[in-house]
């Protein structure tokens, strides 16, 4: 059995990568050290099954024989963009007066960019778009995953505006 001791109990860095299917991938400490592995049950622990490269995150660590690993995801922060630019430099509107509801993915696909997800009591697919997704900290959604949404009307129907863990929306 390992030996687990506490390093450093919350650690921010920036996502270097994180493969859903792999199941792992790795957080940089913003403070230096070795790389952080983030296993997919502590990010599902969190609400989320994914997470975008070069995202900021908050986390509990511990180290082991294996190296530093998360224990915990305490928070995530929102996206850098692909070019290295925040995506909190565009001027995106605060919807955070809109509550949020608890919605279901109905499917996602990254390469077309978008998805659909259904929430209780509204009528229809609900449309997520990718670039609310990576301002949102996710890199994608799984079908059946529950997430939180802040929801608006396009021409073409409900949107999401902001999509956050389940437990955001208990929290809310």
């Amino acid at each position: 059995m390992q030996k687990a001791v506490v390093i450093n109990p919350t650690v921010e860095g920036e996502v270097k990568w994180f493969d859903p299917v792999r199941g792992f991938g790795f957080i940089i400490s913003g403070t230096g050290g070795p790389d952080i592995l983030l296993h997919a049950n502590v990010l599902r622990n969190y609400g989320q099954s994914s997470v975008a490269e070069g995202t900021m995150i908050t986390a509990r660590v511990q180290e082991t024989e294996r190296g530093v690993q998360a224990v915990e995801v305490v928070n995530i922060h929102s996206r850098v963009g692909e070019d290295g630019e925040s995506l909190d430099d565009f001027e995106f509107e605060d919807h955070s007066d809109i509550e949020m509801e608890p919605a279901r993915v109905k499917w996602f696909d990254k390469v077309k960019g978008f998805g659909f997800v259904n929430v209780h009591g509204v009528a229809g697919d609900v449309f997520v778009h990718m670039d609310v997704l990576r301002r949102s900290g996710f890199a994608e959604l799984q079908p059946g995953e529950a997430v939180s949404v802040r929801l608006g009307e396009s021409d073409r129907g409900a949107m999401a505006l902001e999509v956050l863990s389940w437990d955001a929306a208990l929290e809310d």
